[in-house]
């Protein structure tokens, strides 16, 4: 998929039906991530992991991002702030093209992920104290839904479901994977 198919498609006004998340019991903390398209031949999403010793979901594969902090005007301001933290690019390297709904996770955040296109070349800069290593993968498988999994599991009596999407060594899955499942939905 190039840029201008991922735009036609995304910008077409549609309803779009957003994944379950989880339901809190009071007001989740602010936090935005970056969902980062590379505008390769063929797109790419660059995703994260998260160093081990981090203290919330140290280890997984996330997206750049994370809790809005008092300096940050708007969860838009978070997302870019934290992406230049970790990965070093810098907020006028992004084009927005938009954002997809709020999601609330199991870890009590009500996330909102927005959508940039980035032209290479990356000039990265790895925040080795938050982020473990950086990949791509490119947007075509993660947009094909046969390579989505849902595992559903039981909290307080209730089921959640539980998103995985597995790329060669890398395993995808929770909110991250919500996220990539949510866009499919937008572009239909």
């Amino acid at each position: 998929m190039n840029k201008s198919t991922f735009l036609h498609q995304f910008y077409n006004v549609r309803q779009v039906q957003y994944e379950p998340d989880y339901p809190l019991n009071k007001p989740g903390y602010p936090a935005a991530v970056l969902m980062p398209l590379i505008n390769r031949e063929q797109m790419t999403m660059l995703f994260t992991r998260r160093a081990s010793h981090l203290r919330h979901h140290g280890g997984q594969v996330s997206f750049p991002g994370g809790r809005m902090e008092l300096q940050d005007d708007n969860l838009l301001a978070a997302a870019l702030r934290e992406t230049e933290e970790e990965i070093g690019i810098d907020k006028e390297q992004v084009e927005i093209i938009g954002q997809l709904g709020c999601y609330r996770t199991i870890s009590g955040f009500e996330v909102t992920p927005y959508i940039g296109i980035i032209e290479p070349p990356l000039a990265l800069r790895q925040d080795h104290n938050e982020v473990a290593s950086i990949f791509e993968v490119p947007l075509s498988y993660l947009m094909n839904r046969d390579h989505h999994m849902v595992h559903y599991a039981q909290r307080r009596g209730h089921h959640h479901p539980i998103y995985f999407i597995h790329w060669q060594q890398q395993h995808i899955w929770g909110a991250t994977a919500a996220f990539v499942r949510n866009l499919s939905n937008h572009l239909g």
